[in-house]
């Protein structure tokens, strides 16, 4: 971890924001003086309204109390986790009828309810200010609302540590799951499910004004039922966007993708807000007498940030060169990380982190092999080589984001909008828990990985 001290200094961090002795002090804490919530009160609260989550037993769970929930009405099971800024324990309920039996396994039953509970030690996180990175994911969770994505199911303050209960992933993530398959690398196939999935994902933080900023495999979650979600938001950046209808360029039907230039279009002649737009809508009931060639654009466009934030095989030639940055770095981690799903590695690694940004910012993007084994291989390559472009003026997604991306060829026959009906490649099944692993790697180094040797980082 690499951080800048007030002098400007860099200084080493250790990756855990709370030491082992933190971590017992928490579970020996009395939380008499805990804050308690009104039934009104809490009904008010912005993160109780998820329409999403509408139908989930462990969100309706919650929602049945008649107060809002503290640390008494949870029960700790385990630590699956430690990141930089806290530590995540699965949890379940008070009350909720769990065995012991249930404490064995992740099951996605509504008779075992499980959550993940992050606890941060505010006084640790003041001393390492990095106060506002806490505030920043939790002022994020609290706004989401999307199939994959997490969901914020409660909050509340006990002594000096701030704990949020969201989702639980019981599937892991996709570096583990990645280790696991045949030479440790996913199909094509494979890799453009979960790619179509992080592609949604990333359009919805993108329409909110949210740069996501630390896109990797590790950070993608596999639910119970096989689907994605994203986790750590606390180096998100988030900006404004303006959601609009354009009309699409003109786009050679020959060549790559990957070589055109993506211009946005003038606002005077090929711009309607979408503001306009709705209100439009919803006066006619002829919602197809919108021109199907038209794209929903909702792309941070404006936003700009000097932070050097990431983790170190992802990064764009822009940070690593200390450039200041925008949306376009979302699109350039999308490019490693289909690349490393489906070859296993990433395309500028080297055996030190300096090397890796050198290779970053000036070595050509290369292949393992001259040609694609499958016309799919053949797309994603052309997909992988337009995100991957050094300049991000010209970077495949940073104009118009998902907008572009969909129409490329390496998602055709994918309905990008059901793709959470489709039956994901792999479907975890009940884990014991000696056998399972750690769902939230945030900000932790994989002590098993031997190729990858970068960190997440944070420098201003």
């Amino acid at each position: 971890m690499l951080e800048r001290d007030s002098d400007g200094e860099a200084v080493n961090s250790s990756h855990s924001s709370m030491s082992s002795e933190s971590c017992s002090s928490f579970s020996r804490l009395s939380f008499d003086a805990a804050a308690t919530t009104t039934a009104a009160d809490f009904a008010t609260e912005t993160l109780c309204l998820k329409p999403h989550r509408s139908s989930d037993f462990a969100y309706s769970a919650i929602r049945s109390k008649k107060t809002a929930p503290t640390f008494r009405d949870f029960r700790l099971l385990r630590r699956i986790g430690a990141g930089d800024i806290g530590t995540v324990y699965l949890c379940t309920l008070r009350g909720t009828g769990s065995s012991p039996a249930d404490q064995d396994r992740e099951s996605s039953s509504s008779s075992s309810c499980f959550y993940a509970m992050k606890v941060v030690d505010k006084e640790a996180l003041a001393l390492k200010k990095k106060v506002h990175r806490a505030e920043m994911e939790r002022k994020i969770l609290k706004m989401l609302d999307h199939p994959f994505l997490p969901t914020l199911y409660a909050e509340f303050e006990a002594s000096h540590f701030s704990c949020i209960v969201m989702e639980y992933c019981s599937g892991g993530d996709l570096h583990s799951l990645r280790h696991k398959q045949p030479y440790k690398r996913f199909s094509p196939s494979s890799a453009r499910f979960y790619a179509a999935e992080v592609l949604v994902a990333l359009e919805y933080l993108h329409m909110l004004g949210i740069i996501y900023r630390d896109l990797k495999p590790e950070n993608v979650l596999v639910r119970s039922d096989g689907h994605i979600m994203l986790s750590d938001f606390d180096l998100s950046l988030c900006s404004d966007a303006i959601p609009a209808v354009e009309s699409p360029d003109s786009y050679s039907d020959s060549g790559s993708l990957s070589t055109q230039s993506y211009t946005r279009p003038q606002q005077t002649t090929a711009f309607t807000p979408f503001s306009c737009l709705s209100t439009w809508l919803f006066r006619s009931r002829k919602v197809q007498t919108l021109s199907p060639n038209r794209l929903f654009v909702a792309e941070p466009v404006a936003a700009r940030s000097r932070s050097f934030v990431g983790t170190h095989e992802y990064v764009s030639p822009e940070v690593a060169s200390g450039s200041s940055h925008g949306n376009a770095v979302d699109w350039w981690a999308f490019g490693i990380f289909l690349y490393e799903l489906i070859y296993g590695h990433t395309p500028f690694a080297a055996p030190s982190n300096e090397n890796t940004l050198r290779n970053i910012v000036k070595k050509p993007l290369a292949f393992p092999t001259p040609t694609p084994s499958s016309a799919l291989e053949g797309h994603a390559r052309d997909l992988i080589s337009g995100f991957l472009n050094k300049n991000p003026e010209r970077r495949l997604g940073s104009k118009r984001g998902a907008a572009d991306v969909k129409k490329h060829p390496f998602f055709k026959g994918i309905n990008l909008a059901l793709v959470r009906s489709l039956t994901p490649p792999m479907i975890p099944g009940l884990i014991r828990r000696q056998n399972t692993t750690p769902s939230y790697q945030a900000k932790k180094t994989d002590q098993n990985r031997n190729t990858r040797q970068s960190t997440a980082f944070e420098c201003f």
